[in-house]
């Protein structure tokens, strides 16, 4: 006997078939929605035309609660101590011991005991002397892939992208490492942004954009403005301005300009609200003054490519 959606409701929590109305301890939950419990999987076939409906639903909702929720912010710099800017040039990689540092701190000037200022060619977190040679950085890289770092491994898929530093262009090489670093340290967001572009544009891969918003949820879901921003305008193209704000208000906390520019544009378009505009600016004004500060100011005036903000 198959029990109605109605009876379903009431019984959600209580470890019954939806389908037979068996009880027991060991029964499975409808992995898309969690709501409904079955003892087998013929049940769960058995019961499906009159469950699917809701079981959508259900599934889209759980689905947008975690798309939506505000991501971990970015690492703070191992030296002082500060949120790591979203501008990739604001901070840098360091080969040796696999640190991102913000560019504040990479420029910032070392002095001896006795406050004098002295030439410094050497890693600010380890101490390490700066690489002489590219050929060199690409040697302490190498070693960096051995222990599985999801940053070197990144970067390596990128040079087989670019056809970078003596490596060939290959796309299908660069997504296989892509893969590989999504699947370290939790899922590394920038791998995951850059599997979207590929099936965004059918580099190495078919052009697929349901694929390319798979992989941009996730990167979004790991903290990756860029790829929140590319969310937020795929659902205003399609006329889902409710959604584009959401996940444009969440890239400019991020600290995504052009998303905050966005936001401004579907405000003069009668898109989005004055009251989410003004949203938007105070938390860009928020994230400004995470990162903000003099020794960050002086590495951006001093070299365009230490720009953070």
């Amino acid at each position: 006997m198959n029990m109605s959606d109605d009876n379903i409701d009431k019984t959600e929590n209580v470890s019954i078939c939806a389908n037979c109305g068996k009880e027991g301890h060991d029964l499975k939950s409808c992995t898309a929605c969690k709501m409904v419990k079955y003892c087998n999987r013929e049940c769960q076939i058995a019961h499906r035309p009159q469950h699917k409906k809701k079981c959508r639903k259900r599934a889209a909702e759980l689905h947008d609660i975690e798309l939506f929720k505000q991501p971990p912010p970015a690492d703070d710099c191992p030296i002082c101590f500060l949120r790591m800017p979203t501008l990739a040039s604001g901070s840098r990689y360091q080969t040796c011991c696999g640190k991102m540092i913000c560019s504040g701190c990479i420029h910032a000037p070392v002095y001896d005991d006795r406050g004098n200022k002295v030439d410094n060619h050497k890693c600010p977190f380890c101490r390490t002397p700066t690489p002489p040679s590219d050929e060199e950085a690409m040697e302490r890289e190498k070693k960096r892939l051995e222990l599985d770092d999801p940053i070197a491994i990144y970067n390596l898929g990128m040079y087989y992208q670019d056809g970078l530093h003596g490596f060939p262009q290959d796309h299908t090489k660069a997504l296989e490492l892509w893969h590989q670093a999504g699947e370290l340290g939790g899922g590394y967001a920038d791998a995951f942004l850059n599997i979207g572009y590929a099936y965004q544009y059918g580099r190495g891969v078919e052009i697929d954009e349901k694929k390319a918003n798979h992989y941009w949820e996730l990167a979004s879901m790991k903290g990756s403005a860029s790829a929140r921003h590319n969310l937020g305008i795929k659902e205003a193209h399609e006329g889902n301005f409710d959604r584009a704000v959401r996940h444009l208000m969440i890239a400019t906390r991020g600290g995504y300009t052009n998303s905050l520019n966005n936001i401004k544009e579907l405000y003069s378009d009668g898109d989005a609200t004055k009251e989410d505009y003004m949203k938007a600016l105070k938390l860009y004004q928020e994230y400004l003054g995470e990162i903000k500060n003099p020794q960050r100011d002086e590495a951006a005036a001093a070299r365009e490519d230490y720009r953070y903000f």
